[in-house]
């Protein structure tokens, strides 16, 4: 029989690491996730839990270090791990920019720069970044996310450009609303500009109201086991509405694409 393949997920607390690490389990992977505090995290069956912060140059590079030396390979990296901010641009002070950042773009960077050395040296791999499908249509008071997003995406076409000579391939997951904590308890700027409340209360309770009708993340996560399974594809979209949005943003024209989507953040 041969040897199961070894997966790291990060941010396994809850949501769609959790429900992807799961279903590697159920694919009968060695499953390894990342948490930012093991104290605090609840077991996950089949999970090996190791404490890492995304945020953090050492504890990555510790982290996958154990990893290595207790497993001895990392066929498949999923950078799960994510944060969420809503609030106008105008809004959005450099520290709460610079901080979701760290997590959405910079932390895929470190996991990602910490574990190719090894895919590298075994001559094969698979990394799947979790984008969303504002990586590729921007949503209004979501500017910082969407653009974090945009810069997962830019970074993981161009990774693939040059990691696929040794074996390694980098994919795209995209999901639409997603029925998380993380979503619904999405953080919002400390600023207020009284120009913008009445909007921004409008998409706000929008984005709630789309949350809490959205799927569980089971879906996004078959998405994600997909795409680290099975043949390369560099973008993959959820069934539903991540892969309506993605067809109606390549194949529409801009203004009726930009006019459902003000409908559905509730805008005229």
């Amino acid at each position: 029989m041969s040897n199961p393949q070894v997966v790291v997920v990060t941010g396994v607390s809850s949501g769609i690491g959790r429900a992807t690490a799961i279903q590697f389990v159920q694919r009968g992977c060695q499953v390894l996730g990342t948490v930012r505090s093991i104290a605090k995290a609840q077991p996950i069956p089949g999970v090996v839990l190791v404490e890492m912060d995304v945020r953090d140059d050492v504890s990555v590079r510790c982290a996958i270090q154990v990893i290595i030396a207790e497993v001895g390979r990392i066929d498949v990296l999923v950078n799960s791990a994510g944060g969420s901010l809503i609030g106008a641009t105008e809004e959005t002070s450099i520290a709460e920019a610079q901080s979701l950042f760290d997590t959405n773009v910079f932390g895929i960077l470190r996991t990602t720069q910490a574990v190719l050395p090894h895919m590298r040296k075994q001559g094969a791999g698979r990394i799947v970044n979790v984008s969303s499908v504002l990586g590729f249509l921007p949503a209004p008071y979501m500017g910082l996310y969407s653009a974090s997003k945009h810069a997962v995406e830019g970074m993981s076409e161009t990774l693939d450009h040059e990691v696929r000579k040794f074996g390694i391939r980098v994919a795209l997951v995209e999901p639409s609303f997603t029925r998380t904590n993380l979503d619904i308890n999405a953080p919002q700027t400390a600023s207020r500009i009284p120009a913008y409340d009445t909007e921004r209360s409008v998409v706000s309770q929008a984005i709630q109201k789309n949350v809490h009708k959205a799927p569980e993340p089971d879906g996004v996560a078959t998405t994600i086991v997909d795409a680290a399974l099975g043949p390369w594809k560099m973008r993959r979209t959820p069934k539903g509405e991540a892969s309506l949005l993605a067809k109606l943003r390549r194949f529409m024209p801009a203004g009726p694409v930009e006019a459902g989507l003000r409908k559905t953040f509730g805008l005229s």
